[in-house]
C-alpha cells in the first residue's frame, strides 16, 4: 500500500494526501455514531486528478469512498474500519465554472458548498432554490449523489429535478463529459439519472450544470397553529388552491419537536407551540409584488381560520423575522441532538396517507414503549416526515438506542410499507439502510440495481457495500 500512497502523492501533491494526524473530520459521520479508518485521505484539485486517482486505486484493487461536506445521515461517505479504503474528499474542487444567464443555468464543481452556489446565483439576480439545514457545509456533489430534497421541493423538486448535466469519472477512470445545459435531449438512455442518487457507487460526480430561476419579487413567511394533524393536510390543499406555484414551503412540526427547541434554544422564542398539537410554517414566493403576496396570504389565512384549519397565525413582517421562523424549524434536529441520542427515520408517504400512518404508528410505538416521545416534523408538502423516536424521560438515551432501535425501525418501516411509502425520502441508503432495503424494495428493482452496479463498477471499486450489496 505504500506504493499506492506514493503514487497518489505524485498525482495530487504531498499536502493533499493525509495519512497521519487527526482525521476525524473525514472519517467520523456527522451524527458521530460511527468512525471509520482510511488508508489515506486524498483531496484532488481537478477532474483529471480524480481520474488518475481512480485508475491508480483500481489497478491496486483498492476501493474508494467519495466524500463532499460529510454531512450525510446514513453513513455513506466515511470509510469502513479496515484501513484499506481511500477516502476521496472533493472539497478542493469548489469552483463555479460558468453562469449562463440566457440559458438560466449554473455550472459548478462537486465540492462547491451549497450556500456559495446560492450566493453566486443571487449575485446575478437568479435563484438556486435548493435549501437545506446543512447548506453552509454540504456540497453540490453530495446533494446530487443523495438526491437531496430540503424545504422547497414542493415547488422546485429534488436535486435531480434541478440537474441538467453532469461531468462524471467512471470506475475505470474515464471521464464522461455530460455538462449539457439542454432541457430536451432525447438521444438514448438518460445517463445523468443513473448517477444522481447513486451515492457515489456508480461514478464520481465532478461537476454539474444546474437550473436557475428568477428571483421572486417578494417572499413571505407565516407560522400557524393547528388543532390536529388532519388540519395540516387540509391547509396544504387550501394553500395550493390559493397560492398555486407561489407555495414554496410547507413544513409541519409536532408540539414535542418544538418543545425541544424551546427547551434548548429559548432565545429563538418559538411562537404558538404551547397552544396546539401541531404548527405549520408556510412560505409564499410571489413574482408580482410584496403587497400582492401579503394580500394572498391574508386571504388564505382568513379562509383557513373560517374552516377551522388553523387556530392562530403570525406573518413575518420582515426578512429577519422570516429567517428566525425558519431557524426555529431548522433547529429541531439540533435540539434533538442536545436532548440525547434518538432513533431517526427519514420517510415519505402519500400525503393522503400521512394522518392515518401517524395515528396508527404512534399508537403501536406507545404500546411497545410506554412513555416514548415522538419527534415528528418534516416537509409535509412533498410527503416527507422525519419521524423520530426519543427515549422516555426516565430512560438513558444511549441505553434506549441500544435496546429499542431494531424494534422501532422494524415497526416504523413495516408501517411505512403498509401505507405505500419509502424508508428513505431524502437522506439516501448509505450503509445504514443497505441491509434493510432488501426487505422493502421490489426484488426486481433490486436485481436491476445490482445489474447496473456490476456493469458500471465490475470490481466494486466505488463506495462498496453502500446502497446495494453485490
Amino acid at each position: 500500500m505504500h506504493d499506492l500512497i506514493q503514487e497518489l502523492t505524485h498525482i495530487v501533491g504531498a499536502s493533499h494526501v493525509l495519512v497521519e494526524g487527526d482525521l476525524s473530520a473525514y472519517v467520523m459521520d456527522w451524527r458521530k455514531r460511527e468512525t471509520g479508518k482510511a488508508l489515506c485521505v486524498v483531496r484532488p484539485a481537478n477532474t483529471q486528478e480524480v481520474s488518475q486517482v481512480i485508475k491508480a486505486c483500481a489497478a491496486k484493487g483498492v476501493s474508494i469512498v467519495p466524500q463532499g461536506g460529510n454531512t450525510g445521515l446514513v453513513v455513506g461517505s466515511i470509510p469502513d474500519n479496515s484501513g484499506q479504503q481511500v477516502l476521496l474528499n472533493m472539497q478542493r474542487m469548489n469552483r463555479i465554472r460558468h453562469i449562463d444567464k440566457a440559458n438560466a443555468t449554473i455550472t459548478a464543481e462537486a465540492g462547491c458548498v451549497l450556500q456559495v452556489l446560492q450566493q453566486a446565483a443571487q449575485a446575478e439576480n437568479f435563484l438556486y432554490p435548493l435549501s437545506l439545514g446543512s447548506e453552509g457545509s454540504c456540497t453540490l456533489g453530495g446533494n446530487l449523489s443523495t438526491n437531496a430534497g430540503g424545504t422547497q421541493v414542493i415547488r422546485y423538486g429534488n436535486t435531480r429535478d434541478l440537474c441538467l448535466g453532469l461531468e462524471v469519472v467512471t470506475a475505470t477512470g474515464e471521464i464522461w463529459e455530460g455538462l449539457t445545459g439542454l432541457r430536451k435531449d432525447n438521444t438514448g438512455y438518460d445517463l445523468r439519472d443513473l448517477f444522481v442518487g447513486a451515492e457515489g457507487t456508480l461514478g464520481i460526480i465532478t461537476a454539474a450544470t444546474m437550473k436557475l430561476y428568477p428571483q421572486p419579487r417578494a417572499k413571505l413567511t407565516a407560522w400557524a397553529s393547528l388543532p390536529h394533524l388532519q388540519a395540516s393536510v387540509d391547509l396544504l390543499h387550501l394553500s395550493q388552491q390559493h397560492l398555486g406555484a407561489g407555495l414554496t414551503g410547507f413544513e409541519v412540526m409536532g408540539q414535542f419537536s418544538l418543545s425541544l427547541v424551546d427547551k434548548h434554544f429559548a432565545q429563538l422564542r418559538v411562537p404558538l407551540w404551547k397552544e396546539a398539537p401541531y404548527c405549520v410554517l408556510l412560505e409564499n414566493s410571489d413574482t408580482e409584488s410584496e403587497q400582492h403576496a401579503r394580500t394572498q396570504f391574508e386571504t388564505l389565512l382568513e379562509a383557513a381560520a373560517e374552516k377551522g384549519f388553523i387556530t392562530d397565525a403570525v406573518v413575518a413582517e420582515n426578512l429577519t423575522q422570516a429567517n428566525n421562523l425558519w431557524h426555529i424549524r431548522e433547529s429541531i434536529t439540533l435540539a434533538q441532538a442536545v436532548e440525547g441520542l434518538n432513533i431517526k427515520h427519514d420517510i415519505s408517504l402519500p400525503v393522503s396517507a400521512i394522518v392515518q400512518f401517524v395515528e396508527e404508528t404512534e399508537k403501536k410505538l406507545s404500546e411497545q414503549i410506554p412513555g416514548m416521545q415522538l419527534v415528528n416534523f418534516g416537509h409535509l408538502g412533498d410527503g416527507n416526515l422525519h419521524f423520530n423516536v426519543q427515549a422516555p424521560n426516565d430512560v438513558d438515551p444511549q441505553v434506549f438506542l441500544q435496546t429499542y432501535e431494531d424494534v422501532v425501525n422494524t415497526l416504523v418501516y413495516q408501517s411505512v410499507s403498509q401505507f405505500g411509502g419509502s424508508i428513505s425520502a431524502e437522506h439516501g441508503v448509505g450503509s445504514l439502510k443497505v441491509d434493510t432495503l432488501v426487505d422493502y424494495k421490489d426484488p426486481v428493482a433490486l436485481g436491476l440495481m445490482r445489474s447496473i452496479k456490476r456493469a458500471l463498477d465490475p470490481h466494486n471499486t466505488l463506495n462498496p457495500h453502500r446502497v446495494v450489496r453485490v
